[in-house]
């Protein structure tokens, strides 16, 4: 069973007790756009005391409860789905959260929503689409309308301002003017919001192909100002717009991408964005080692091998053919060509690639050669001439190590 059919029977089940239940919220909209929905949710007429009553409650979680939210656990294959009692939410004083919540009926659970588009129910039972909020003309004319007041819908959770622009990037729809407004109004206020939760947003829209979309919105909305550190604020950051087109890659390298030449480091963002330690580090090895790359044609290769093993050599790749193809680096810098060579060199098998090392730290023992700092000396020796084709056996490089150390 698959979590599309889980979430039917649990409807079924409910509407059987004499509950309304639909689906509600994102598979709804999804369907619509003729996507396959990744996650379901379902919302009913039910009280979560009588959702735990109709399914047990060694098969429900009730963390949520307070919020009107009762988790069925599923089978494995289908994993667990959230059904939520139709609700009005009281006040948001924390700008996320719902002060109190008032169980109520599906038209006034739409209304309290963020986007039209998200506020849509379906009846998998009766086939229908229930939508109070006019979803379907917004997904037909391609444009993220807030449900209601713009403004109010923001002031309850400041996040939906991002959100704005993930749906549309994602979607490839527009902003409506209203709401675009209220965002550029408020966009300061996006600092109340979590590091966390501002981060996943960034990283939700900057790692999805319409990466460029959802770059010139956060500029156009104001609120990439608002997520970077104050001293960058009046970067000039237009003309990133080009390479984002041109890039299919992750996170981590399209912050590369953008932060290019701007002087603001992953590292300086990881507090502001609670980076993990990992999409810093391949973020710092793409931009310390993808401009190394453009000379691959023409750099040693005791020198370019070390970085073509390294896991990220394909995303610094990747952004240098972004470069090229965009026309943000010319083609005198051998660009064209180390992408090649590159490439070539990568088409390798890993032994061809990456030969185990001529010698080891037991040859160097067995040369009477004591242990110490030395040790990596000679190491590193041998290797970059392993690499450069000077040395190719074995007894060869314990020849040289013996000569050299002989003379020493």
């Amino acid at each position: 069973m698959n979590a599309h059919d889980w979430a039917h029977l649990v409807i079924d089940k409910l509407q059987v007790e004499g509950h309304q239940a639909l689906l509600a919220g994102g598979c709804v909209r999804d369907r619509l756009l003729g996507v396959e929905p990744k996650d379901f949710a379902v919302a009913t007429l039910a009280t979560p005391d009588q959702v735990q009553e109709i399914f047990g409650r060694k098969k429900t979680i009730s963390i949520g409860k307070s919020f009107g939210v009762i988790t069925i656990i599923g089978p494995k294959s289908a994993g667990n789905i959230e059904v939520a009692t139709f609700r009005r939410d009281g006040g948001y004083s924390d700008g996320r959260r719902p002060d109190s919540v008032e169980f109520t009926d599906a038209r006034e659970d739409a209304l309290r929503r963020d986007f039209t588009i998200n506020g849509m129910f379906f009846d998998p039972v009766s086939n229908e689409v229930i939508d109070y909020v006019g979803g379907q003309a917004d997904i037909k004319s391609r444009v993220i309308r807030a449900i209601g007041e713009p403004d109010k819908r923001i002031e309850e959770d400041r996040l939906r301002m991002l959100r704005a622009i993930r749906f549309a990037a994602r979607y490839n729809f527009e902003i409506g003017p209203a709401t675009m407004i209220a965002i550029q109004k408020r966009a300061s206020d996006i600092t109340d919001v979590s590091p966390e939760r501002i981060g996943m947003e960034l990283r939700k829209m900057l790692s999805h192909e319409n990466k460029a979309q959802a770059w010139e919105l956060l500029l156009e909305s104001k609120l990439w100002q608002q997520v970077i550190p104050s001293e960058f604020a009046k970067e000039s950051w237009d003309g990133r717009v080009p390479v984002l087109k041109a890039l299919q890659a992750d996170f981590a390298t399209t912050l590369i991408a953008i932060l290019q030449s701007s002087g603001l480091s992953p590292k300086r963002l990881q507090e502001c964005w609670k980076l993990t330690n990992e999409e810093v580090v391949r973020a710092d090895w793409i931009a310390k080692h993808a401009s190394q790359l453009a000379l691959a044609s023409v750099l040693p290769w005791s020198v370019l091998q070390p970085m073509l093993i390294s896991p990220h050599a394909e995303s610094a790749i990747a952004l240098n053919q972004a470069m090229l193809d965009s026309g943000t680096l010319n083609e005198s810098a051998k660009l064209p060509e180390s992408i090649a060579y590159c490439r070539e060199k990568l088409a390798l098998s890993r032994e061809e690639l990456d030969p185990a090392p001529l010698v080891r730290g037991e040859d160097l023992m067995e040369l009477g050669i004591v242990p110490g700092p030395r040790y990596k000396q000679i190491l590193d020796e041998m290797r970059k001439k392993q690499l450069d084709g000077e040395l190719s056996t074995t007894e060869a490089a314990r020849a040289w190590i013996a000569d050299s150390e002989a003379g020493t």
